[in-house]
């Protein structure tokens, strides 16, 4: 039925996310906006882009979230044209572009009923800025991942100008804008090689963000002051910045209480275990994991270990248990469980996180450097020994030990290996050592500014309710 023109209908607002494919990307992004409607009556709404049917973690964490807060699975895209030796941001990107036609369809039929007053994308989805034009809607990038990477994402189409050779074999360090200088090889991966497709991605993603109207970034003053204060400099042609950070998944409520990690933590003495994880993609070579343990065990430091079977097979078969296959760990040294246990505790794939390190127990945290996991450190003020191992993990590695100084990095032998003897040291010195002293008053100040930050008239909490506001506030009247 066509109303009338005197007759205006103001419809309610509605805020699109579309996060890209993988848990890492949607978790931040749903904490976002579960802030949001802290803030305002706003309906969200979450367009899930994929390659196959959704996984049973994606429906979890989806359908438990507050009524405001709706969801779609869009239509699984097929790379069946691909190389099979694409890169994870190549895909990432093409899963957005593929997507376009039914992200196009759904706008259609949501602005029927809604005002679409924002369109937020993560860091490789600005491919749907085309479909916001199309509606006119505001276009915003939540980037959940460090502010240095942020700025490196705006800087790289000058770099990519100006320098002409591989960034690995530039001799002086990469200058970004507001950040501390950063040799070339730790740059994010997708950048290592730049006659490959992931490069190109991340170039054209990064030329498009100044299209946003705003950047909205995980991370705060505190954590990293040089680039934020930079990005929060206005400029002509430069986005909006909206340092929000840090947000991170605390619900105690999805734990079972018997987890076996926390039974085994209430046992321990006040800060005395060392938290080993490399993430749910982070997976080590056979001999990698043989020092890994075999450090842990001399350090002589309480550990709790969440272990995953490794990325490769070993033809020296004298390194491991001679226990049968059906064993979840028999690639860990003969003997290790036995020698370590009690001090000791080994668990298969995965643990509670969060809670792990909110607990009283945990006085230290061997992390890959995720920037979920490092935003869960400092808000529970648990120091840290990095171990970065993809994606962006080696620019925050040296985030966390060269400029905000929460972390030990251990050395990689010549043959390539962290060996038994540095892992014992590092962790030594982490956990009962002086400088670990000082890193725990550190990250201690941190987990504070956090606090503060996130609290009532917080600097990320002031952001998040303008943003907040200036959402609910757009509606246009149908005529």
């Amino acid at each position: 039925m066509e109303l009338s023109k005197q007759e205006p209908l103001s419809k309610p607002p509605m805020v699109v996310m579309l996060p890209s494919p993988g848990m890492g990307h949607l978790i931040p992004m749903i904490e976002f906006a579960k802030r949001i409607i802290l803030h305002q009556n706003i309906q969200i709404t979450f367009f899930i882009p994929g390659e196959g049917p959704p996984s049973k973690a994606q429906k979890t964490v989806l359908q438990s979230l507050p009524n405001s807060i709706s969801h779609t699975f869009l239509p699984p895209v097929s790379f069946s044209d691909l190389p099979p030796n694409s890169k994870i941001e190549t895909i990432i990107s093409l899963t957005i572009l593929r997507s376009l036609p039914s992200l196009r369809q759904n706008f259609n039929t949501l602005s029927d009923t809604h005002t679409l007053t924002a369109v937020v994308v993560d860091l490789f989805g600005t491919d749907a800025f085309d479909v916001a034009g199309e509606f006119n809607v505001p276009k915003y990038v939540f980037y959940p991942s460090t502010a240095m990477a942020l700025s490196l994402f705006l800087y790289l189409p000058r770099l990519d100008e100006e320098v002409h050779c591989e960034f690995r074999e530039l001799t002086e360090p990469v200058k970004i804008p507001g950040c501390i200088p950063i040799h070339g090889k730790y740059l994010l991966d997708p950048l290592q090689d730049r006659k490959n497709d992931a490069y190109q991605s991340v170039l054209r993603n990064g030329k498009r963000y100044r299209e946003a109207d705003g950047l909205i970034e995980n991370s705060f003053l505190e954590l990293e002051p040089g680039p934020i204060k930079e990005l929060l400099k206005e400029e002509p042609g430069k986005p909006k910045f909206y340092p929000i950070g840090p947000l991170v998944n605390r619900e105690v409520g999805q734990i079972e209480p018997n987890s076996e990690s926390l039974k085994w933590l209430d046992n321990q003495p006040q800060g005395s275990v060392l938290f080993v994880s490399f993430g749910s993609g982070g997976t080590l070579s056979s001999k990698q994991i043989v020092e890994l343990a075999l450090g842990l065990e001399m350090s002589e430091q309480r550990f709790l270990w969440v272990v995953r079977s490794p990325n490769d097979k070993i033809a020296n078969a004298s390194y491991f248990s001679a226990e049968t296959h059906s064993d979840p760990f028999d690639f860990l040294p003969n003997g290790f469980l036995e020698r370590t246990k009690g001090r000791g505790l080994v668990v298969s794939s995965w643990a509670p996180q969060p809670q792990v390190l909110a607990h009283g127990s945990t006085g230290g945290f061997l992390t890959h450097c995720g920037w979920n996991s490092v935003l869960e450190s400092v808000v529970n003020g648990v120091p840290l020994v990095v171990w970065p191992l993809y994606a962006e993990q080696k620019m925050n590695a040296v985030i966390l030990t060269e400029d905000v100084k929460v972390g030990l990095r251990p050395n990689v032998g010549e043959n390539g290996l962290v060996e038994r003897l540095e892992i014992a040291s590092v962790v030594k010195c982490l956990m009962e050592g002086e400088e670990g002293k000082k890193l725990r008053y550190q990250m201690k100040d941190l987990k504070e500014a956090a606090a503060k930050t996130l609290g009532e008239n917080g600097t990320s909490t002031n952001h998040i309710s303008n943003l907040a506001l200036k959402w609910s506030n757009k509606s246009t009247v149908i005529n």
